[in-house]
């Protein structure tokens, strides 16, 4: 099955008979401004419209839990999630859809704790809500109470101590920005740089000018040319587990299984005992 779902899909499953549940999970990065800017407010831009019948759904309450020293947007508690999911309709043999803003990071952390803890089918509206054609609504629907139970998969996650292994036995891709990467910038974490052996592979490159992911087969040569895809086992890491969420998408729609590793850099850097490389290369 497909990881993602184009608007035009969309709306013809939206459409027919078994309609899949629509969950927006509308998000930002928020990094405290100079000049003193309003966090973005997902939930109020839910409010002003949405794709009809869609739900609501929290990033930083509801598919994470508090920020601490497992990072910012460390693994939510189970029971909070899937009463999350089942508030919003999400039902074990019903399809769901999730999208996002445009930027695709939040909707693929839906995505990916999803599948990780046992939904069989969810697809991510590539390229968000931007690319949706259809009308829009403002009232908040009240779906049917949903019976999906999240259960943890026995693969797909990664502590630090398993990142920190895989970069050297495999794969280990850093999503970040080339610069946090090398340690040149560190905007929001302890220090900067990557973990030794990690190789360089920013999310952005895995998205075209209008947001919607490359072709499968570019994704699946870019993953290559790093290194993925030979058979090695692949993980993936970022800043805090959402944009990393985002290049398992991509290596999935490449078709490469790949593991997140959802502390990422903001656990990793908070523990001064944990080794940390600065520069272009993994070392």
């Amino acid at each position: 099955m497909n990881a993602i779902i184009s608007a035009s899909e969309l709306a013809s499953d939206l459409a027919g008979t078994t309609p899949p549940t629509l969950l927006d999970v509308r998000w930002q990065l928020s990094v405290a401004k100079a000049a003193g800017e309003p966090s973005f407010d997902g939930r109020a831009e839910y409010a002003a419209g949405h794709i009809p019948g869609a739900v609501y759904v929290d990033l930083d309450s509801e598919l994470a839990s508090a920020a601490g020293g497992r990072g910012r947007h460390p693994l939510p508690d189970l029971a909070v999630f899937g009463a999350a999911m089942r508030r919003a309709g999400v039902s074990a043999g019903a399809p769901v859809v999730v999208y996002d803003g445009g930027q695709g990071w939040a909707a693929a952390r839906a995505w990916w704790l999803l599948r990780w803890t046992g939904h069989p089918d969810v697809r991510v509206l590539d390229g968000g809500l931007p690319t949706w054609e259809g009308a829009l609504e403002t009232s908040a629907p009240a779906p049917a109470e949903g019976d999906f139970t999240p259960v943890p998969g026995a693969a797909g996650l990664l502590d630090a101590d398993g990142a920190a292994a895989l970069a050297r036995s495999g794969v280990l891709f850093d999503a970040r920005a080339g610069e946090r990467y090398r340690g040149e910038v560190e905007p929001i974490d302890r220090v900067g740089g990557h973990i030794p052996g990690a190789v360089s592979a920013p999310t952005n490159e895995n998205v075209g000018t209008d947001g919607r992911f490359k072709p499968a087969e570019e994704l699946a040569e870019r993953f290559k040319s790093l290194g993925a895809g030979g058979g090695s086992d692949v993980g993936v890491y970022c800043g805090s587990g959402v944009s990393g969420a985002h290049e398992v998408l991509a290596l999935a729609v490449a078709g490469i299984d790949a593991a997140l590793y959802v502390g990422s850099w903001s656990e990793w850097s908070s523990d001064p005992s944990r080794p940390v490389a600065v520069g272009a290369e993994p070392q």
